[in-house]
C-alpha cells in the first residue's frame, strides 16, 4: 500500500490517520491562513499538499498558530484570518 493511499483513507491506518483529522476530511478544515501554509509549502518543493497525514495538517497548524502569533506581537491586534480550530 502507497503513502497516498495510507493518508487519504485507504485501509487501518487511513482510518486513524483520518480520525486525528487528517486526510481530504482535515484539508476541508483548514482555515485560509493554513491553506496560504500549504500553498508555500507546494511551491516550495513540498510536493502537493491537498490530502496531508494528521501530523502534517498538525505542523501546518503550528506554523500558522506562530504567524498569528508573530502578527499580533507587531501590531497588537489579531490577524483578520479566523482560526478554524
Amino acid at each position: 500500500m502507497s503513502d497516498q493511499e495510507n493518508s487519504s483513507g485507504g485501509g487501518l491506518i487511513g482510518k486513524v490517520n483520518s480520525t486525528f483529522g487528517g486526510g481530504q476530511q482535515g484539508e476541508q478544515n483548514e482555515d485560509m491562513l493554513d491553506k496560504g501554509v500549504d500553498m508555500v509549502q507546494e511551491r516550495m518543493g513540498g510536493g502537493p499538499q491537498n490530502n496531508e497525514s494528521a501530523v502534517e495538517q498538525a505542523k501546518d497548524e503550528k506554523i500558522s498558530d506562530g504567524i498569528r502569533s508573530g502578527y499580533k506581537s507587531v501590531t497588537g491586534s489579531n490577524i483578520p484570518i479566523a482560526d478554524k480550530s
